[in-house]
């Protein structure tokens, strides 16, 4: 199983937290989103994802799947143990409106290549650019917030004490706010959740910095 990523990406970063909570080996395969242009609009990556973008997984089989939150729920259906989803419908569900809450509301509007149309087509200053990021993003965080806070299924992760897609999720976003200093005081929930599962392996060893490429 290969894994084509990029250290700083947080659809990534998602889909190395399930391999490593699934206990998965896969070959780390860098896509330099920066260098040369950018690594993933090579003719050889897009032939993979015409979308170039990462994450890809590609199994030893020549599968190639794309899409994070696609691979993931992939994984959990072809590798059930542990279970990323928990087994009941209600439960599903909330924990895929919270993933989808970041996933779709939160992360595209401050994806790399949106960021480079602010500052390169539209011609922003470096400042609307991060107030930009950081608007979409303390706003969407305060609504992930509101549907955590005070919710009894709310445990020491997103969905009871078990990490689930919704975990995965959140700590990628919330490495990203902190790198461009948005404000989080207002998300308690949010953030307690994100150190709680920094303590648990499969996170820890998924974070950015450790990974192969990071600078």
């Amino acid at each position: 199983m290969k894994l084509h990523s990029y250290f700083r990406s947080s659809a990534s970063f998602r889909v190395r937290i399930a391999l490593a909570l699934k206990q998965l080996d896969y070959k780390y395969v860098p896509v330099h989103l920066l260098q040369g242009g950018g690594q993933q609009f090579a003719a050889a990556f897009k032939a993979m994802n015409p979308a170039a973008l990462v994450p890809v997984l590609e199994e030893d089989d020549g599968t190639v799947l794309t899409q994070s939150l696609a691979i993931i729920e992939y994984l959990d259906e072809t590798r059930p143990q542990p279970a990323l989803l928990p087994s009941d419908a209600v439960g599903r569900a909330r924990v895929r409106a919270l993933a989808l809450a970041i996933a779709c509301e939160i992360h595209p509007l401050n994806n790399l290549r949106v960021l480079a149309y602010l500052s390169q087509t539209l011609g922003v200053t470096a400042a609307q650019r991060n107030a930009w990021y950081c608007h979409w993003v303390e706003t969407g965080l305060a609504t992930v917030e509101a549907m955590l806070a005070g919710d009894p299924q709310t445990g020491a992760c997103c969905h009871g004490d078990t990490p689930t897609l919704a975990d995965i999720c959140l700590v990628p976003q919330i490495f990203n706010a902190q790198r461009f200093k948005a404000r989080l005081d207002h998300v308690p929930t949010v953030m307690r959740i994100h150190q709680h599962c920094l303590t648990l392996p499969a996170f820890a060893q998924a974070v950015p910095a450790l990974q192969p490429d990071a600078e």
